[in-house]
């Protein structure tokens, strides 16, 4: 895959054009918090002093892992294509929170085991059915990585609104993405492995025991393509080619938990820039997101405890890309205040 070129947004003329905007709103300096920041966040994606939140999209991709053989999840593999179904059937979380935010839902089946034929509402771009165990081998083939990849950046460059948002479903993706953390982040194992959909103390340890035989396995990867598919998963490749295109295309990425996340992290070590068109919507309560977003140098927007996974923290967060967008564009100036205070 030919990679896109993601342009920094550092503008310092327009920054400064931004920071006077916000300042100039009828409130004491800073008392917007982080909605003032969020504001120039999107000024500068935008490249205008005027952001706008227009079709806001989430795509939720879903994908199986051939490491759940391994006894890492406290889920059978099969829940993975039953809550693709669920999704399809509209009764998902994600599903609520994309209804109650006017967000248009795309499900992706980025490689789930699964046969649904041609379905309303799914988009098929399965790869394999499942990637390999990489206990024992590499995820992915290098062409299957890159497929993923291409999909993804398709996928962002159909999209006809400026704001993307990111979900996913998959039986063991958190086992994948503690093993990207670790292998792009060079934390330990244990700092990156939590209980994912519920494991016991006993689980979370011997998850962690699988990781770190796994990256012994494969001890010579070290770039960051040959670690997502050595360790990642169809869905989190695909999630990362879309967030590269996307953020090529200069639309703001909304960027949920730590599965989405480890996405993100992959596609920051190929392009470091992408981080300027981030929103991060939430910290997880998966044990290692906030040491993910730290390594990152990200902020979240919101703290609610969350670890569902699907997008529904992005979703929940979009509310405050409108409110910080809206205050820019539609709050009165200290001079357009004295203005209206004169003529009344």
């Amino acid at each position: 895959m030919r990679l896109p070129h993601i342009a920094p947004t550092a503008d310092p003329d327009l920054a400064s054009q931004l920071s006077a905007a916000v300042n100039n709103k009828t409130k004491p300096l800073g008392s917007l918090g982080a909605l003032e920041r969020l504001a120039s966040r999107l000024g500068l994606i935008q490249r205008t002093v005027a952001p706008t939140i227009e079709q806001p999209a989430i795509l939720v991709f879903a994908g199986d892992h051939g490491v759940v053989a391994e006894g890492v999840s406290a889920y059978p593999q099969d829940v993975t294509w039953q809550m693709v179904e669920n999704f399809l059937a509209h009764g998902a979380a994600i599903n609520v929170f994309a209804r109650q935010n006017g967000i248009d839902l795309h499900v992706v089946d980025a490689g789930v085991n699964h046969d649904f034929g041609v379905r309303a509402g799914l988009v098929d771009r399965k790869v394999a059915r499942g990637t390999r165990n990489f206990a024992r081998e590499p995820a992915m083939t290098p062409g299957q990585c890159a497929a993923a990849l291409e999909h993804g950046a398709a996928l962002a460059v159909d999209l006809s609104g400026n704001v993307v948002g990111f979900g996913e479903m998959g039986i063991g993706n958190t086992t994948a993405a503690a093993a990207l953390m670790h292998k792009l982040t060079g934390l330990p194992v244990a700092d990156c492995v939590g209980a994912g959909t519920g494991l016991s103390p006993d689980g979370v340890l011997h998850k962690q025991r699988v990781i770190e035989a796994a990256v012994r396995h494969h001890a010579g990867v070290d770039d960051p393509l040959a670690v997502l598919a050595a360790f990642g998963g169809f869905e989190i490749a695909m999630m990362a080619g879309a967030m590269l295109k996307a953020a090529a295309l200069r639309k703001v990425l909304l960027i949920d938990g730590f599965i989405v996340t480890s996405a993100l992290l992959a596609a920051a070590r190929i392009a470091p820039a992408i981080v300027d068109y981030c929103v991060f919507a939430h910290c997880s309560d998966e044990s290692g997101h906030r040491r993910m977003l730290d390594a990152l140098g990200a902020e979240p927007l919101l703290h609610l405890n969350l670890r569902l996974g699907e997008g529904t923290g992005a979703a929940l967060a979009l509310p405050l890309l409108h409110a910080a967008a809206n205050f820019l564009n539609e709050m009165a100036t200290f001079e357009s205040a004295s203005v209206s205070e004169k003529s009344a």
